[in-house]
């Protein structure tokens, strides 16, 4: 008797699809993917749904509305495993900068009707509301390590995903350092590896997209950063980018936005 596929369910909240995106770019990656999984929900991709439990849930995106915030529940029921993808799903995302302002003035300022803008005040990880198996990072992610989650999950082993900096991958591609050269603010030695130092590939500083490392020393970077004459403004605003709320970036933000303020 032949075994079934598992099943396969891709997920959307406030994001901008880029991830969803770059499993569809997988192209020839995915193919071999399409054949070992029963791709049961996957709303960009295709209009089928099968209906039930699924075993592994790939959600891209943040909980930004109490219909999300709810409906992430039900995914969870339905998913065996559940894997978060992207700088949106595993820290907020870029949206998350309105968790350091009032999202009031900010509707009544971008909408002619604020009054039919039913948003939280914050927009925050899967992991927040939900238990996650798995975590990938970037911004957006990187299409490789995608792949190696779903094999991995097919395998039944744990992904092999780099826990190294940004640094070591201008490194391995010889570039010269951009904060030694050229005195850009760089965050490449506190942020995961996975972009394939591309930003400092073009001579420009890394915004940190694939999210904190492990084991970051933030607050040493900045000591370096303040001394290559960045004050206390210019370094939050360094930490509030695509991974704002990542706790890590959060907390270095709000440490300098705290000086700022003081001084």
């Amino acid at each position: 008797m032949e075994r079934k596929k598992p099943r396969l369910a891709v997920w959307k909240f406030a994001s901008c699809d880029g991830c969803q995106l770059s499993l569809l770019d997988c192209e020839d990656e995915l193919l071999a993917v399409a054949g070992a999984l029963d791709l049961a929900y996957f709303p960009e991709a295709t209009r089928g749904e099968v209906k039930g439990v699924y075993d592994l849930s790939l959600v891209e995106g943040s909980i930004t509305t109490a219909h999300d915030a709810e409906r992430i529940h039900e995914v969870r029921r339905r998913s065996r495993t559940l894997v978060t993808i992207g700088a949106c799903a595993t820290s907020g995302g870029i949206q998350a900068l309105r968790n350091f302002a009032d999202v009031r003035e900010f509707t009544s300022i971008v909408y002619a009707h604020p009054e039919y803008i039913h948003t939280l005040e914050t927009s925050t990880a899967i992991s927040d509301h939900v238990p996650v198996d798995f975590e990938l990072r970037g911004c957006p992610i990187n299409k490789g390590q995608l792949v190696d989650v779903v094999s991995a999950f097919l395998s039944g082993r744990r992904p092999n995903t780099p826990a190294h900096s940004v640094c070591i991958e201008c490194k391995l591609k010889g570039n010269v350092c951009v904060m030694v050269a050229k005195a850009a603010p760089c965050l490449g030695p506190v942020t995961h590896a996975g972009c394939g130092a591309l930003c400092p590939s073009y001579d420009r500083g890394c915004y940190g997209c694939f999210g904190p490392k492990e084991t970051p020393n933030a607050p040493s970077l900045s000591a370096w950063l303040g001394g290559m004459g960045l004050d206390a403004k210019a370094l939050e605003r360094v930490y509030r980018t695509f991974n704002a709320n990542a706790e890590t970036f959060r907390k270095e933000s709000e440490r300098h936005a705290e000086q700022d303020n003081q001084g």
